[in-house]
């Protein structure tokens, strides 16, 4: 049976997934990009406005399971508003925390995106978690 803490997170994933927070293509993006996990079928893409280095708008679209598109929203909620510098650290340490290579501790203090944590334990659905951020890290990598 699932602890009380368990039922909530998975909760919020749910929510995430149902009502998705910045989930629209946006018309002047200045960067964006594809991702794609072939394995489960997800499929979006990220966008992002960047000016004076810093994230002034972000959103995503596309089609996936309940953990990417939560995922999907939860980085949007997260990384708005946050430097290039900021949001790019916070993703490769998310993204290592999720496959076990980073701080132990790194969802502790993380508001709803500790929902995440729990995906750690089934190995094969960490590509659909990181699938979003990956596709941000892309994004940055390439102005359009």
């Amino acid at each position: 049976m699932d602890s009380p803490l368990q039922e909530l997170y998975q909760e919020i994933i749910l929510e995430h997934n149902r009502h998705p927070r910045h989930a629209q293509a946006m018309s002047d993006a200045t960067h964006w990009a594809r991702g794609h996990n072939p394995n489960c079928g997800d499929e979006l893409q990220v966008f992002l406005r960047i000016q004076s280095d810093r994230i002034e708008d972000i959103s995503f679209q596309g089609e996936g399971c309940a953990i990417s598109r939560a995922s999907a929203s939860l980085m949007s909620e997260k990384l708005l508003g946050q430097t290039l510098a900021e949001a790019q650290r916070f993703s490769a340490e998310l993204q290592a925390a999720l496959c076990d290579r980073g701080d132990p501790e790194f969802f502790q203090n993380q508001g709803e995106l500790l929902a995440l944590e729990g995906v750690k334990k089934f190995p094969m659905r960490v590509k659909c978690a990181t699938l979003a951020w990956h596709a941000f890290d892309e994004a940055v990598r390439k102005e359009n």
